[in-house]
């Protein structure tokens, strides 16, 4: 499920965290700290989806709610239970890998009643569950579109309900824009993902093989940068960018089913987001120099990556 570039991310993540760390006297293993975060990301991708589906199912206690008040008004009695038999709501709960996930990281001791409650209410006051709830039908892209403003419209813009997960989830900063994509990929197609295997067999071994390479061939790399900085000022250089070119001459060097054009384009794609403004032009100036110099030095062995084009 997590794409390559989400391991990157959380790479760049790790590598910055050991570079800025002040006391390293409780240094843990750096790959077990990563999988460790990784682990972390699933758990977090897990509750969002559980907590999304908590909202939909609110319709039918909402509606026994109601019904068992003393008084009950004719809107009390006529609760629209529509989203709670949501077709893709119940693709998901039906899943077994869904399931699994839940139980196991025990997902459900975080619950708040009182916080899915007020995203339900925001909810049905909204105009576009209104108009999905006067819809006798169901249709595919409706039902989607319903569980998917849940989540995009009423949970992420809401202070209340981030501030709660950044209690309950201390990895919620470094991964906010990852969920945004992850748990919209799998609305999608939710059969399409297995979230027991949120990071499958091969992506963890891409992660821990560019972690590795990175810290065990650090000076080397660095050696190779250097020379291409004579027209940067090294001091204002972001370390995170030192730390994405470091990433980004590796994957050239030793991952040899990845394309150069790939491994360069996402680099400055990541470069864009999360360091400053002029790091794209920096990264893709630096490693492109690199790779030419690489390149002619016969030191790039690239094999079989037209099939593995998806970087």
């Amino acid at each position: 499920m997590i794409s390559r570039r989400n391991i990157r991310v959380k790479v760049m993540q790790m590598l910055y965290a050991l570079e800025t760390m002040e006391d390293t006297t409780g240094k843990t293993d750096p790959v077990k700290s990563l999988r460790q975060k990784l682990d972390e990301s699933s758990e977090l991708f897990t509750y969002l989806v559980h907590f999304i589906t908590q909202v939909a199912r609110y319709a039918e206690t909402d509606a026994r709610l109601r019904a068992s008040k003393n008084l009950v008004t004719e809107e009390d009695r006529n609760v629209n239970t529509k989203i709670a038999g949501n077709q893709l709501l119940w693709k998901i709960l039906e899943n077994p890998g869904f399931g699994s996930a839940v139980s196991h990281f025990n997902v459900a001791r975080v619950d708040d009643e009182g916080m899915v409650r007020k995203v339900y209410l925001e909810l049905v006051q909204s105009d576009i569950y209104k108009t999905y709830i006067q819809k006798l039908s169901r249709e595919k892209g409706e039902e989607k579109s319903i569980l998917q403003y849940i989540f995009t419209d009423l949970m992420l813009p809401d202070e209340a309900f981030t501030s709660f997960i950044e209690e309950q989830f201390t990895n919620w900063q470094d991964d906010a824009e990852m969920m945004q994509q992850l748990v919209l990929n799998y609305l999608n197609k939710p059969t399409g993902f297995e979230v027991a295997t949120f990071v499958t067999t091969d992506k963890w071994q891409f992660a821990r093989e560019l972690l590795t390479s990175v810290l065990n061939k650090k000076e080397y790399v660095v050696g190779l940068i250097k020379p291409r900085l004579k027209n940067w000022d090294a001091d204002r250089i972001a370390v995170l960018d030192m730390i994405l070119l470091q990433m980004g001459v590796c994957e050239l060097l030793y991952f040899e089913t990845i394309p150069p054009k790939v491994t360069i384009n996402e680099y400055i794609d990541i470069a864009k987001e999360y360091s400053t403004q002029q790091s794209g032009h920096f990264i893709n100036g630096i490693l492109d120099a690199i790779h030419k110099d690489l390149l002619r030095e016969n030191k790039i062995h690239k094999i079989a990556f037209k099939q593995n084009t998806n970087g």
